[in-house]
């Protein structure tokens, strides 16, 4: 009799997990089961949260024809049947997605009105995920200090509420950003990504895990350190 009937979030939340842990084949079965179930309640709340758990995972497993669709059917629904307390959560996944694409243009604007939505409606526990993803959009965009100033908010926010896992990918972008740097920062860059390694490995984020490798080892490609380099992409 619920609105958003548990086993449908429940099964958005595990796609959720797998997806973080790389588990994705578990993660896609509960995701798409809960996205069945969805739509046979017909509720456009439940509906609109199942596309988002499919479509997250879809989005941190990289496939974006799979993921673009769901959430931007999640964001429809928001707007169509006047859901706005769900943008926040809808928003910073969609507006990754864009920033994936290269559509810029798309994603920081749908990622400045979730965070300022998450802020207005206290919604603590979705601050951090909005300022990380607005944060790689606009390193994207080529404004560093924008995002510099976004991934330690994100971390500031993300320690002061022991969310572990945001805290390591806010410690990603802040080596990203750093790599990025002309010339790059490499103390601070290996630093950031050392940091992140080390929740990722305790936290059992693979996904996560590979991309710091993988900004170390261009890291170490940028400054010739070639066995570095490859121990770390491999």
């Amino acid at each position: 009799g619920q609105v958003n009937p548990p086993a449908v979030l429940c099964r958005a939340h595990l796609a959720w997990c797998h997806a973080e842990l790389g588990t994705f084949p578990e993660g896609r079965a509960l995701g798409e089961e809960g996205l069945r179930i969805a739509e046979a309640v017909a509720s456009p709340v439940s509906v609109m949260y199942a596309s988002w758990g499919v479509g997250l995972l879809a989005l941190r497993q990289g496939d974006l024809p799979r993921a673009l669709p769901l959430l931007e059917r999640a964001l429809d629904i928001c707007r169509d049947a006047d859901l706005p307390n769900y943008v926040p959560r809808v928003a910073p996944a969609l507006g990754a997605a864009y920033t994936l694409c290269g559509r810029i243009g798309d994603a920081i604007p749908l990622l400045e009105r979730g965070m300022e939505q998450a802020t207005a409606l206290e919604r603590v526990d979705l601050q951090a995920f909005c300022r990380l993803a607005l944060g790689e959009a606009q390193l994207l965009a080529g404004h560093l200090e924008e995002a510099q100033a976004l991934a330690e908010c994100a971390l500031a926010h993300a320690h002061e509420h022991q969310e572990r896992g945001n805290q390591a990918y806010a410690l990603r972008l802040l080596g990203d950003i750093a790599a990025l740097r002309d010339p790059p920062d490499l103390d601070q860059a290996t630093a950031h990504y050392q940091r992140a390694l080390a929740l990722a490995d305790k936290l059992g984020m693979r996904p996560l895990r590979a991309h710091c490798h993988s900004g170390l080892g261009t890291l170490y490609v940028k400054t010739a350190q070639r066995e570095q380099a490859r121990a770390e992409l491999s």
